[in-house]
């Protein structure tokens, strides 16, 4: 078979199986819709085994892809807890980001509540080996937030006084 005929051939049963579902496509199905394609006989042996080595090549391509996607997944929920320790985004239990620790039981989080995005600086404790939010602590609006950060100065300024008076 000259080499131009095979390229053709090959092509064209790529384009067919690109295009095909998968699930129901058979390789006699792909021959047959490749022969009409290009007008000409893929029933021959050496065409026939061309088809079927293409086919095959094309199905491993695609499992071979379907199992690196499955490794990268299974990569990153894997580095998902090594990047809590290098810095990155920490969730805790819930989902709500964790923005710092502010000691071993309080911390600042991220969470949503019926819509609205608070800001919570809250107590926690462990119970079967999940850290859960306590009573003690503190939830703000956004608007809350913003309007506490912009007094931050004033606060840090009132501190300072009282310490020099100590």
């Amino acid at each position: 078979m000259d080499p131009e005929l095979k390229s053709k051939i090959e092509e064209t049963v790529l384009e067919i199986l690109k295009s095909s579902d998968m699930e129901s496509t058979t390789e006699y199905k792909v021959r047959k819709s490749a022969s009409e394609k290009m007008g000409i006989d893929l029933s021959v042996p050496d065409r026939k085994k061309l088809v079927r080595n293409v086919v095959q090549a094309y199905l491993e391509q695609q499992q071979q892809g379907k199992e690196d996607e499955q490794q990268e997944v299974e990569e990153e929920e894997e580095s998902e807890g090594e990047d809590e320790k290098k810095g990155g985004k920490e969730y805790d239990d819930d989902g709500d980001l964790i923005i710092c620790r502010l000691s071993d039981k309080r911390r600042v989080t991220l969470t949503e509540f019926k819509g609205k995005s608070l800001v919570s600086i809250r107590e926690y404790y462990r119970k079967d080996g999940k850290e859960l939010p306590g009573s003690k602590g503190i939830s703000l609006t956004a608007e809350q937030w913003s309007n506490f950060s912009k007094n931050v100065p004033a606060i840090e300024k009132a501190i300072k006084k009282m310490e020099a008076k100590c």
